[in-house]
């Protein structure tokens, strides 16, 4: 399987059209969850792309073209941890 880039996008939207935004963000390639959330911001999006270059083409071609969309900041996301992955590194070498 080839390796993801994920990048944390977080969208502030017209207040009017947040579930119109945040529909149409999720329907573009690239974005695999939004979230309506609370707070200084108003929608979240997760990107999961193979390269830099789809990144960009993502969050400035596409994303940031939707009506609505007022501002974004993107953060790359370097290392995932799950509750699944931390229980398995705390498992290692516990076996009886």
């Amino acid at each position: 399987m080839a390796a993801m880039l994920t990048a944390i996008v977080l969208i502030d939207a017209d207040v009017a059209r947040i579930p119109e935004v945040a529909q149409e963000v999720a329907d573009l390639d690239g974005i695999s969850e939004v979230y309506s959330v609370t707070g200084d911001i108003d929608l979240v999006a997760l990107a999961r792309v193979k390269q830099h270059e789809d990144l960009a083409t993502v969050v400035s071609d596409k994303l940031g073209k939707v009506a609505g969309v007022l501002r974004t900041q993107t953060y790359i996301a370097f290392q995932a941890y799950s509750r699944h992955d931390l229980e398995q590194a705390f498992d290692i070498g516990l076996e009886d």
